[in-house]
């Protein structure tokens, strides 16, 4: 038995089964864009730690912060009295907010939290109750958030009744496009479905927020149409209700742009959570809002003992450091596009690849029976544990749609390389050399 299995067998025994299953491994060391587990095998990460390690793995100048903090001060909690680097750092993150005017933040420990500190916020502001947010959405997993989420049935299940005043519209994802609908008639029809709550049972004027994913990370990694995200935000705009949006998984440069509603000109969001790689993956998370917004709650309504604690914001402006000085957001726009290069001559190759999505260094997918066009399971898992077999480290959404976040200095070279690994796997699928593993029925979401 290799220290993997030891590992894993004796966790077993004293943890709750929350892990989404996908590979037998435990993670033992990491550098850059490299993994290597507890057996000594090494992968090239196209997963990021679901885009929380942007910056990569023990980058030297992230790492060097922490300890140093460290050495300093540990914790103290920021609910009584404030600290130095969470000071400097709530300056610099309301400067690189996509938001005018005045901008101001509040911590959490996770994006979870930060998506339940909306919740608290817009209710506060508009004196209204109900919520607005979308399917397909990963929000997180407090109460609050967890319930504005709809991407699986487990987040759901045997915990109902869910928090009050949630409203679910359809997401205008990139499977509800119905052939031969051009896009203007897609947008109207996903536009008319997003109304028909306010037209018979929602009441605009009661409505505090609509939280949306401009591009959503566990829904398949998929974009909104820029006229949707027009409609919905002058429509909230309208009505007096807040827009608020979830960055989460897709901001800190993931995208190409420093924030992923930056891909849509002419938003501003009057509210966004952040989280996972806003300290390169240690727990700490914001919300940042428009100032009049920002004052509409006194403490303790948002504070947490931990939350903006020295450590993870001394982290946090180490990550800001390694983002501008060496230009990832930059690096992830140039990368993208050689990814979705590879992606199109690939797809040209093998039939089994359906559409695909690409937004800088994040990209979704599509796995399909080359027969029928729908999604296939079966061969989106064979892929991933073969790609994994072969020393690259990438999992799936959705049944069938490859989850591509690298971080984003990931070299030219590795990310060569893991193409050439995948390649490979798309060749054995096509030849029919692959088959499921062992526990095939209990991998992905």
């Amino acid at each position: 038995m290799g220290e993997n299995e030891k590992i894993l067998a004796n966790e077993s025994k004293v943890l709750s089964p929350q892990r989404v299953q996908y590979y037998d491994i435990a993670i033992e060391s990491g550098k850059g864009a490299l993994l290597r587990d507890a057996n000594g095998k090494e992968y090239i990460d196209l997963l990021a730690s679901a885009s929380s390690t942007n910056t990569g793995h023990a980058h030297p100048h992230i790492a060097a912060a922490i300890s140093e903090q460290a050495n300093k001060l540990i914790q103290y909690t920021p609910a009584y009295f404030a600290n130095v680097p969470a000071a400097k750092l709530a300056e610099r993150l309301c400067a690189l907010a996509p938001i005018s005017g005045p901008v101001k933040l509040t911590w959490g420990n996770s994006g979870s939290d930060a998506n339940d500190a909306i919740i608290k916020f817009s209710r506060a502001y508009t004196g209204r109750q109900y919520l607005v947010s979308f399917t397909g959405a990963y929000h997180g997993s407090t109460y609050g958030s967890l319930s504005m989420s709809s991407c699986s049935l487990n987040m759901a299940r045997k915990m109902g009744p869910m928090l009050p005043g949630v409203v679910k519209v359809p997401y205008p994802d990139a499977w509800a496009q119905l052939p031969n609908e051009t896009e203007d008639e897609f947008v109207d029809r996903m536009f008319a479905a997003f109304k028909l709550p306010f037209e018979t049972y929602l009441p605009a004027e009661e409505t505090a927020v609509i939280l949306i994913e401009p591009i959503q990370g566990d829904g398949g990694i998929t974009k909104a149409p820029q006229k949707f995200m027009e409609k919905i935000y002058q429509f909230a705009h309208e009505n007096g209700i807040l827009f608020a949006v979830d960055e989460i998984n897709q901001g800190m440069g993931r995208t190409g742009k420093w924030w992923s509603i930056q891909n849509f000109p002419g938003i501003e969001p009057d509210l966004m959570s952040v989280g996972k790689s806003l300290a390169s993956g240690l727990p700490l998370s914001a919300v940042i809002g428009r100032a009049e917004i920002m004052d509409s709650l006194g403490s303790p309504a948002n504070v947490f003992t931990t939350a903006g604690n020295p450590v993870t914001t001394a982290a946090s402006l180490a990550t800001l450091d390694v983002i501008e000085d060496e230009h990832l957001v930059e690096r992830s726009a140039r990368l993208g596009k050689v990814a979705a290069d590879f992606f199109t001559k690939e797809q040209e190759k093998f039939a089994f690849i359906g559409a695909f999505r690409m937004y800088g260094l994040d990209g979704g997918i599509d796995i399909v029976d080359p027969a029928t066009g729908k999604a296939d399971r079966e061969a989106t898992t064979k892929l991933i544990y073969r790609m994994f077999e072969l020393g690259v480290l990438i999992i799936s959404l959705k049944d069938n749609v490859l989850r591509f976040q690298p971080p984003l200095v990931i070299t030219d070279e590795q990310l060569a390389q893991a193409f050439e690994i995948m390649d490979q796997a798309f060749a054995e699928l096509q030849a029919g050399k692959l088959s499921l593993p062992a526990n095939a029925a209990n991998i992905g979401w």
